[in-house]
């Protein structure tokens, strides 16, 4: 007999040694590096500072009455739910960040963690905030929380105790609360379960939260669900009543069949909470086929060092995928062209990803490059991960008639039209129409994270300045008059530094413009928990694509 023929799902396996392994040489004693590292490191001081802040809640005064009454912190609700050493990716953790009226993080705690082995959305009320009522930030954070859970079909788990809405600010909460409801019940239909756990008051609006859900589980003495408190209803009716036979757990659990289970106290609620997720026989809809998990062979470390602090200084992109890809290994996609834009596969943490990644202004070859590796991608049910470092796309007369907007057109319409997930990756600038062909927010990315360096603006301050400037000149000119130069200088200036307070990070994510501000070197992990959340949903790409013109 011949020989035996080998395995043949090894031998149909593609091999990760084949792609190659991206050669880096960063000098970590080069004044640029160190210059890099020392301005990321303070950036990361202060993001720390304030993530502080935001887990301080109300302040010492409302933490220690919240525990004198007997009752968990939010983030320790949160921890008990969680598998034991398991992660909690938090999302949006600056939301209102230093806006008028607001704490960092908005009132409510939210992120990805697993719960009996289901990766779940896990959002919490931060009562000690307001009693956890409701407000303006709050509500589009907590859209966004919504957003991910239905876009990567993720079950939720809300742990409610709140005052329900903001009252003085109920111009700016009402018609996106209705919409919070609505989104609620359409999870349901699309069999993506809610589960609410209501550890204290759910008034007003904020009752049909437990009413809207698939699961409620109520805390005895504790949980206090009605759409009018007793005052109201005595104004109102005429009614007399106590907030027990009113709106209690008991009473929703034998009565009024609101509440599914009465827990006996908080740690039970969370018992009970984990004890559904167990039984939903939860299956991800889509399994990739994983290989194993090489760390990167540099330093994550070193992303401080390479990521710009001023980023008008560029830096390789290459660096960058060389600190999160499994084994640094990269199979880049036309290297030879459109240069400015590098696009190729990797894996991160075993999971199968496509990469682009800007080196430079977008060009039309780079444009129409990335509009093909996208279409790649969708044919092999791949995601896509965008490393956006941009400053827009060329401008000139000479790339005018080269066609730089139908060029660009096709990026950005490959990008809309793109049906596997994305996650998106801030590194350095995101200005202009670059942000949209490399796939900014109002393209949904699946998940969409920046780094403390991050600016984000139509074009930088001193551009629109210099703008601003140009037009008046001109227009004093027209109507033949002198130039003010001092209300000219003053104008630039005013501009320039309200651009730079708005293009800032910190400004960017207390609006919800991204889902975290993050630490370089968890860019990988990151990622990872970003994938692995995705593939809950189907993966599925797309042959389908509007008109490219040529």
């Amino acid at each position: 007999m011949g020989a035996l023929l080998p395995n043949l799902e090894t031998v149909m396996q593609p091999d990760m040694q084949r792609y190659p392994v991206i050669p880096s040489k960063i000098d970590r004693r080069a004044g640029t590096y160190q210059a890099n590292y020392e301005a990321n490191s303070a950036s990361l001081d202060k993001l720390a500072n304030v993530l502080a802040e935001a887990r301080a809640g109300g302040g010492e005064k409302y933490i220690t009455r919240h525990r004198q009454a007997g009752k968990l912190l939010p983030r320790k609700r949160i921890e008990l739910v969680l598998d034991r050493d398991s992660h909690f990716l938090e999302l949006c953790s600056l939301a209102g960040h230093g806006i008028s009226g607001h704490k960092p993080g908005a009132s409510i705690v939210g992120g990805i963690g697993i719960v009996s082995g289901v990766e779940c959305l896990i959002s919490a009320s931060e009562a000690t905030v307001k009693g956890g009522a409701v407000n303006q930030y709050g509500m589009i954070k907590s859209g966004r929380l919504a957003q991910i859970a239905e876009q990567n079909r993720l079950p939720a788990i809300s742990m409610i105790e709140s005052a329900g809405a903001d009252l003085p600010n109920q111009s700016k909460i009402f018609v996106p609360g209705g919409r919070g409801f609505r989104e609620l019940t359409r999870r349901s239909e699309m069999r993506i379960p809610t589960i609410c756990l209501v550890f204290g008051s759910s008034t007003a609006g904020g009752a049909y939260l437990p009413g809207m859900s698939d699961y409620v589980v109520m805390v005895r003495n504790r949980a206090q669900v009605y759409l009018a408190g007793p005052p109201l209803v005595k104004m109102a009716t005429g009614e007399d009543s106590d907030h027990e036979e009113l709106g209690g757990a008991d009473m929703h659990s034998r009565v009024s069949g609101v509440s599914d289970y009465l827990a006996e106290d908080e740690r039970d609620a969370i018992r009970l909470g984990r004890e559904i997720v167990a039984h939903l026989n939860w299956r991800k809809a889509a399994d990739p086929v994983h290989r194993p998990v090489q760390p990167p062979l540099y330093d994550p470390d070193e992303l401080l060092g390479i990521a710009s602090a001023d980023i008008k200084v560029p830096f390789d992109s290459r660096d960058v995928i060389a600190r999160i890809a499994d084994g640094s290994r990269f199979s880049e996609f036309k290297p030879l062209y459109g240069t400015t834009l590098v696009c190729g596969w990797a894996h991160i943490h075993g999971y199968p990803i496509g990469i682009l990644a800007n080196n430079g202004i977008l060009f039309s070859e780079s444009s129409n490059k990335g509009a093909q590796f996208i279409q790649l991608c969708n044919q092999q049910d791949i995601p896509l991960l965008f490393l956006q470092n941009i400053t827009g796309f060329m401008v000139g007369k000479k790339y005018e008639q080269e066609g730089i907007i139908k060029n660009g057109a096709k990026l950005i319409n490959a990008v809309s039209n793109s049906t596997v997930p994305a996650i998106t990756i801030m590194t350095g600038a995101s200005y202009g129409a670059g942000n949209y062909g490399m796939c900014g927010r109002a393209y949904e990315p699946r998940f969409l994270f920046t780094w403390p360096n991050h600016r984000i603006a139509v074009m930088g301050s001193k551009q629109l300045g210099g703008v601003l400037e140009i037009i008046q000149r001109q227009a004093a000119a027209k109507k033949g008059i002198e130039v003010d130069e001092q209300r000219i200088a003053m104008g630039k200036a005013m501009l320039e530094a309200q651009i730079d307070k708005e293009s800032d990070p910190f400004f960017a994510s207390a609006r919800v413009w991204d889902d975290g501000i993050i630490d370089p070197r968890d860019t990988r992990s990151v990622i990872a928990i970003c994938l692995s959340a995705t593939y809950n949903a189907p993966v599925a790409g797309t042959t389908s694509w509007g008109v490219f013109r040529h």
